[in-house]
């Protein structure tokens, strides 16, 4: 992306995107991996509740990712929960989306016991999309967090 300027139109995979900036709370972001461990491209591949994704984000609680998006795009639709290398049923998270610091989308409480949830947020005139991982109030043992399949929708 442009400095300026928000993503082209059309469909994209947030990690084909370069995001403004990102934060992990145990190593790095991932684009099209897990989190692994805390170096740099230790994940595999996203799985969450068996399937796996191959586009997405991988990181870890607490996390903020953020894309300047120029009031360019009106949706993001995206698969989210706890990878399964968090030990099958490790791990509780929060994701939640942002559209120029407000709230437009909260996945609520996701454990690692349960698949992909769902998400769909209207970025409708936005200049900024955040995509933030909390540890769900208890801490961030097994939290690796897994934006799975995301499609940013540009005009």
């Amino acid at each position: 992306m442009a400095c300026g300027n928000g993503p082209p139109a059309g469909t994209h995979a947030l990690s084909d995107l370069t995001w403004a900036w990102a934060a992990g709370g145990w190593g790095p972001v991932e684009r099209d991996r897990s989190n692994g461990e805390q170096a740099a491209g230790d994940g595999r591949t996203l799985t969450i509740g068996g399937t796996t994704y191959a586009k997405g984000l991988g990181t870890h609680a607490a996390s903020d990712i953020s894309y300047y998006l120029g009031a360019a795009c009106s949706r993001l639709t995206v698969n989210v929960g706890v990878d399964d290398e968090a030990d099958g049923t490790g791990g509780s998270v929060v994701f939640r989306v942002y559209r120029d610091g407000t709230l437009v989308a909260d996945s609520g409480r996701i454990t690692g016991a349960e698949g992909a949830e769902p998400l769909t947020a209207d970025l409708t005139g936005g200049l900024e999309l955040r995509l933030v991982v909390t540890d769900a109030g208890d801490g961030i043992d097994h939290d690796h967090a897994d934006w799975a399949a995301p499609e940013l929708v540009c005009t």
